[in-house]
């Protein structure tokens, strides 16, 4: 089977389990189907759905990084204080803020390609050098002096009845157009030929250290952009953001049917994933349920996605 396909009910499963989710609630609660609430619903996960784009390019070669929610608080701390405290264009801090975390996933990928260390500790240790920094580089200071231009993807436009961010826009297009890499390009085929066997890969002449560098510096890159939507959907850069986002990241790709061993999976699951997660909170939101139980929902999803994951892979053998 190709490492690039995976069984089709594997690919429909997270848009399923959405569409199972959608009909509970438009049953279960009185304004969940509203354009504004589901307007609501995009907007609340477009910053983790643009941070599980870089997650699920990490986890499609069997890595893995915690660190990317703080990696993205960092980012959003740099592009405001720029803009804010130096005056910068706002162009010009945005790219500013974009480079420092590619350069975070620079130096993930450089520890896990030369030194050979595990993802999971890499992104363990440089999570809390992102939590340090923010907090020494913003004196713990919440940014309120953010320049109109940050956060116009927050302004929203009328379709259909709802009013839909800027910002949820961008998000639909990074998806798509990192689906269109993967699918459509050697370069793309090559993430999942290294997750899939990363010696094989080596063996054939496909350079596995220079694809897992560049996958890790793309998904800093792509931390920037989520930095740039939590600006505009707050109008402030917060310290003390990115703190759960790396869990939320890690399980909407898990939900939408990435495989965390590596080689398997469809980015635009990760989207729907990311949406089930949103749907799911408000929903219970909604119906009156306590937050907690939402948490106990999200990870008993998790779990038995996983444990998918894991039969159809003996099943495969």
């Amino acid at each position: 089977m190709s490492t690039t396909k995976l069984p089709p009910i594997a690919q429909l499963g997270p848009f399923i389990a959405l569409l199972i989710a959608c009909a509970f609630f438009s049953v279960t609660t009185e304004h969940f189907f509203s354009g504004a609430n589901l307007s609501l619903i995009l907007q609340q996960v477009m910053v983790v759905g643009v941070i599980a784009i870089g997650q699920t390019l990490i986890i499609l070669t069997a890595g893995i990084d915690l660190s990317c929610g703080m990696v993205m608080a960092l980012g959003s701390i740099v592009m405001t204080k720029l803009a804010a405290d130096l005056g910068l264009p706002a162009p010009v801090a945005v790219l500013a803020g974009i480079a420092v975390t590619a350069a975070f996933g620079l130096v993930n990928g450089l520890l896990v390609t030369r030194i050979k260390l595990p993802p999971f500790i890499v992104t363990l240790g440089t999570f809390n050098i992102a939590f340090a920094i923010t907090q020494l580089y913003s004196g713990a200071q919440t940014i309120t002096e953010v320049p109109e231009a940050m956060t116009w993807l927050g302004n929203t436009f009328a379709l259909g009845g709802a009013q839909v961010a800027y910002g949820v826009v961008l998000m639909i297009l990074l998806y798509l157009g990192v689906w269109f890499w993967l699918r459509e390009t050697g370069a793309g085929r090559h993430v999942y030929a290294v997750g899939n066997n990363p010696e094989a890969t080596r063996l054939v002449g496909i350079p596995t250290e220079r694809v897992l560098l560049g996958v890790y510096v793309l998904a800093g890159a792509f931390y920037g952009l989520a930095s740039l939507l939590a600006v505009a959907r707050t109008g402030v850069g917060d310290p003390n953001a990115g703190q759960t986002e790396n869990l939320d990241a890690i399980t909407a790709v898990v939900l939408g049917g990435t495989s965390l061993f590596g080689g398997r999976g469809m980015v635009l699951g990760s989207l729907a994933g990311a949406v089930v997660v949103g749907v799911l909170r408000n929903g219970l939101t909604l119906m009156g349920v306590s937050s907690v139980y939402q948490v106990l929902v999200t990870g008993i999803l998790v779990i038995l996605a996983v444990t998918v994951d894991q039969l159809s892979r003996k099943a495969a053998r």
